[in-house]
């Protein structure tokens, strides 16, 4: 199914409903929602006690009646009713009661490179339940390459690497469509992982869950002892139970952290086997476009470049791009008769 920039432009809100944050873009008014994809349920009462940043706070906090649910899985919703009240509370009475107003409500959303219908009507009940007359899918790779900046409209390749929570996805585009994409199920809770589970074996340490993103700046520079390359981590000893702090070597954490990443190297050589010679050719000059919140994890680009043997960048806001990319189509800031995104 193929969505018109005509069509867009009709609609009044873009939703990016991802794995690990939410993203609401109102049109005229920009990005006015950016939370965590997180909600605490009191599940004898089944009362919603908090969303968002407070939600992922508690993760790992709260007594046994109270649950942290995350409605989203992959940039799937697994969870309508649920995703539903969460973003009723993201919004705000305040914004509903505006959004309401307009005449036929029309919303927009990414969903991932080749979802299947299910995930699809998943995505469009959600937006439906909150008022939305009509829900328009694009994929997460156009919005992306849009709200980054690439010129995907013309006739020249360009490649992004969507990097998210729980997958990766790749494509190369041209002339406002994709011609050839990939997705990989590793993403940023593969790497979170591979850092606790090496912390596990190598020191018998249990890492609390908020403990990872400290190690995550560390391993990328960012927090490096001035007497190392090393950084302390707290967590619970597995023999003892008891707190215990260690140093840990962050160039171990390095090689820990590759192995889950060499998939998202497959990927990389798949699509560029499945492209035309032509479009590799371009390729070779303009590089591979990170964007996605798990873009900045630690030495990834450094392999892509040694591997790839191709430029490698970074986007400025790598983790907004695909909302950005639908409010430019919404504004109408994308010519129309060069582009015409297909939908998911």
């Amino acid at each position: 199914m193929t969505v018109s920039l005509d069509q867009l432009r009709r609609c009044h809100f873009a939703v990016d409903l991802g794995a690990a944050r939410t993203r609401v873009y109102v049109k005229g008014s920009g990005l006015v929602v950016d939370q965590p994809s997180a909600a605490a349920v009191n599940t004898r009462t089944g009362a919603l006690i908090a969303v968002g940043e407070l939600a992922e706070k508690m993760t790992g906090r709260t007594p046994s009646y109270i649950r942290v649910m995350r409605p989203v899985s992959g940039g799937t919703v697994i969870d309508i009713e649920m995703a539903q009240r969460m973003l009723r509370h993201l919004l705000g009475e305040k914004l509903r009661r505006t959004l309401r107003r307009k005449p036929r409500l029309r919303a927009a959303a990414c969903t991932p490179h080749d979802a299947d219908p299910l995930a699809q009507r998943a995505a469009v009940e959600t937006l439906v339940g909150l008022g939305a007359r009509r829900v328009e899918l694009v994929d997460t790779l156009v919005a992306a390459a849009v709200g980054c900046g690439l010129p995907v409209e013309q006739p020249e390749a360009s490649m992004i690497m969507v990097c998210g929570f729980a997958a990766t996805q790749i494509a190369v585009l041209s002339l406002g469509n994709i011609v050839t994409a990939e997705r990989i199920p590793v993403g940023g809770e593969a790497v979170d992982h591979a850092i606790v589970q090496h912390l596990r074996h190598e020191h018998a340490l249990m890492l609390p869950s908020q403990s990872v993103r400290p190690l995550r700046l560390a391993l990328s520079g960012n927090g490096a002892t001035p007497n190392g390359p090393a950084t302390e981590i707290l967590g619970r000893d597995v023999a003892t139970g008891l707190a215990r702090s260690v140093k840990v070597d962050t160039a171990a954490v390095r090689e820990a952290i590759e192995t889950p990443l060499i998939a998202v190297l497959d990927g990389i050589g798949k699509v560029l086997r499945d492209c035309p010679p032509d479009l590799v050719a371009d390729l070779a000059d303009r590089g591979i476009m990170m964007v996605g919140g798990s873009a900045l994890l630690p030495g990834l680009d450094q392999m892509l470049r040694q591997w790839t043997g191709m430029p490698v960048r970074i986007a400025e806001r790598p983790d907004i791009c695909a909302v950005q990319g639908l409010g430019a189509m919404m504004e109408g800031r994308i010519k129309p008769l060069t582009f015409n995104p297909l939908a998911a």
